[in-house]
């Protein structure tokens, strides 16, 4: 891994409210109140990407029953850190760490990062007809109204 930069899981160790601006500012998740994002990071598999001086530039989290299945969510770094190779530390460290391996299926859903996901091995679905979804991608914006 790049000496400059380490991979942290522990939520003490994150910037929180750096994380949930960024969040709750993306098209995934735009709106998300901060206790709804506290109780998702709370029941997830957080890991987050720091700079040589503490601060954070990354995240992702896996939500994970650490033995069949996991969903990748809310993967980002910072604008001003892009285009260096962070996401892939992000993602080296995520698919190496002991609690997702031997899981039957990984998945993620992305708007625009196809190609940085299938150098590690993601495809396309390969049998999108069994899977269903419920999808609300407005609740925030709604919850917020009520």
């Amino acid at each position: 891994m790049n000496e400059d930069f380490t991979v942290v899981t522990s939520l003490d160790e994150m910037d929180l409210p750096l994380v949930h601006q960024f969040i709750s500012h993306s098209y995934w998740s735009k709106g998300i109140p901060k206790k709804t994002f506290l109780k998702a990071l709370n029941h997830s598999l957080c890991f987050g990407l720091l700079s040589g001086k503490g601060k954070q530039v990354g995240f992702a989290r896996m939500i994970t029953d650490k033995a069949t299945f996991a969903y990748l969510a809310d993967v980002f770094i910072l604008e001003q850190y892009r285009s260096k190779g962070l996401s892939k530390i992000l993602m080296k460290e995520i698919l190496n760490h002991a609690d997702l391996q031997g899981l039957r299926r990984m998945v993620l859903a992305t708007r625009d990062a196809h190609s940085l996901y299938q150098q590690f091995g993601f495809e396309a679905l390969a049998a999108p007809e069994i899977f269903m979804e419920l999808w609300t991608p407005n609740i925030y914006q709604q919850a917020n109204k009520a």
